[in-house]
């Protein structure tokens, strides 16, 4: 049998085996996305925003903030299955509340918060609803807050944050080093999640005096971290070493063996 026969008889097989493969993924996918993809206008206008979010990036999908089946697409926005459909403005706090909780009561105690339902920014005026982004300083920025108020006073509570973004962004980097070359990082990756959780709560404070004293305070926690660095690096290299050091006695155990043969040779 000749490649063309062969490709011949093969072909309508890959076919329906690859056709296979699309259907099951298709139907694992949520039907959320299966419906909105399809349509035009606001429904299908949430779909690529959320795709590119911080929330997709973490398996945070459709039904975990708005309810609902994403496995059934007669029940999918039945209120009986959990359904909750898009919050009104005053319910938002409380919406994205069930996950960030700690934020949601800074945000309410802060004046943005106490101004909810009168004018005051919520969580989808500044974050955005769909395309939510990790969070950093750049979120405040002129244009963010001009919108509101004069910038001035936004700009100094920023300034007084920079420097413990920039050791969170540091030590995040180094843990990510460290997990790739084999290293257990679980603990103080749990231990930097809660600093930088306790970090972005700062966000929505307006007490210059409050943030530099909180910014202190996680700066101290933050040090705590770092010093494991000492620990994780010497026992690196002291690996180095042990390895070097079997590496070597293997070569000369190789080698002795080799001029004990040619001896009696």
């Amino acid at each position: 049998m000749n490649i063309r026969q062969l490709t011949c008889r093969c072909l309508p097989l890959l076919l329906t085996l690859l056709f296979q493969a699309v259907s099951v993924a298709a139907q694992n996918r949520p039907v959320c996305l299966q419906c909105h993809e399809s349509q035009t206008g606001r429904g299908g206008a949430v779909v690529k925003p959320w795709q590119g979010s911080v929330h997709a990036e973490n398996g945070i999908g459709c039904q975990n903030c708005h309810g609902g089946d994403p496995n059934d697409p007669v029940n999918a926005m039945d209120p009986s299955r959990g359904f909750l459909g898009v919050p009104g403005e005053t319910a938002i706090p409380s919406f994205c509340g069930r996950c960030h909780v700690g934020i949601r009561d800074e945000y309410l105690q802060s004046a943005h918060g106490r101004a909810l339902g009168r004018g005051g920014p919520t969580c989808v005026t500044c974050h955005g609803s769909h395309d939510v982004k990790r969070a950093t300083l750049s979120i405040i920025n002129e244009k963010n807050c001009a919108r509101c108020h004069a910038y001035a006073p936004a700009a100094e509570l920023k300034n007084a944050m920079v420097q413990t973004e920039k050791r969170i962004e540091t030590i995040d980097e180094r843990l990510k080093v460290y997990k790739g070359e084999g290293v257990d990082t679980e603990a103080r990756e749990k231990a930097l999640f809660s600093t930088r959780n306790r970090y972005h709560r700062l966000f929505h404070e307006v007490d210059t005096a409050k943030v530099t004293g909180e910014s202190a305070q996680i700066d101290a926690e933050l040090d705590k971290i770092q010093q494991d660095f000492g620990r994780i690096n010497a026992e690196r290299q002291k690996r180095k070493i042990i390895g070097a050091g079997a590496v070597s006695g293997a070569f000369l155990a190789a080698l002795f063996f080799h001029l004990l043969r040619k001896t009696y040779d």
